[in-house]
């Protein structure tokens, strides 16, 4: 397996493999200096073609990158469950060799795994995916599948928009009632009503509520860290991509 430069280390007690991606260790320029992995974002095919080797090489497994929607679609990866393309933003597997891997440049990327291996899962997790159970949806079919437990499973969240970053209007605010307690009113200067949420903490309750104990992570701002993430809301549509991945190794 090679190393990749730059990549977080995930911090977990799980026998699986893991990795999660920032801007270093590629070979785009300009913007998208320099592991982009994003293909729609303006950068040079050739370029995020290699950066996308390099990343699959690091994972030493079969890399399955999904067409995100923003649902809370769940796809099994293996030898007999091909990816049929048509949308999805979690992916689970319990066979080694593939790894469930989710692209991001501010949304939340949150993995899971059993505590002994069996299985793993990752979703990609914006306000709106989040909103709509694509957590809680990974979580299921990995305990579906498995036979595992909630609580037999440990999550790490990945780097997003921060909570001082994510300004969001009342639509945001009503998707997660019940949870007000994760935003902070900040009105505009005109008056018009504003919040700034607090992402990876709304996906670690809701994980807490699913029954999942172990949870590490979530302590990156994509936005206020510009030499090491790429961030949408920052840099506009042609922002670069990073990616997180999990994957099983061989028992």
């Amino acid at each position: 397996m090679a190393l990749l430069d730059g990549a977080l280390a995930v911090d977990w007690d799980a026998p699986v493999g893991a990795l999660m991606s920032t801007r270093a260790g590629g070979v785009s320029s300009g913007p998208w200096a320099s592991l982009n992995l994003g293909v729609a974002v303006g950068d040079e095919a050739a370029a995020v073609a290699e950066n996308r080797r390099r990343f699959a090489a690091a994972t030493g497994a079969q890399v399955a990158w999904l067409r995100q929607v923003h649902s809370p679609r769940v796809v099994r990866l293996g030898r007999d469950h091909g990816y049929d393309d048509s949308g999805a933003d979690a992916a689970w597997s319990d066979e080694p060799g593939f790894a469930c891997t989710v692209q991001v440049a501010d949304c939340l990327p949150v993995l899971l795994a059993h505590r002994d291996g069996r299985a793993v899962a990752a979703a990609h997790a914006g306000w709106r995916g989040l909103a709509g159970g694509v957590v809680e949806a990974a979580l299921g079919a990995l305990c579906e599948g498995s036979g595992a437990a909630p609580q037999d499973v440990v999550a790490w969240l990945g780097p997003c928009i921060g909570p001082r970053r994510f300004e969001v209007g009342a639509d945001v605010l009503a998707a997660f009632a019940g949870s007000e307690a994760r935003f902070v009113s900040r009105p505009r200067p005109d008056g018009d009503p504003r919040w700034l949420a607090d992402l990876a903490g709304l996906a670690r309750d809701r994980l807490q509520r699913a029954g999942v104990a172990r949870i590490s992570g979530g302590e990156w701002c994509t936005v206020e860290d510009r030499s090491r993430f790429f961030s949408f809301r920052r840099d506009g549509v042609g922002s670069g991509r990073m990616a997180a991945a999990v994957w099983c190794r061989a028992r």
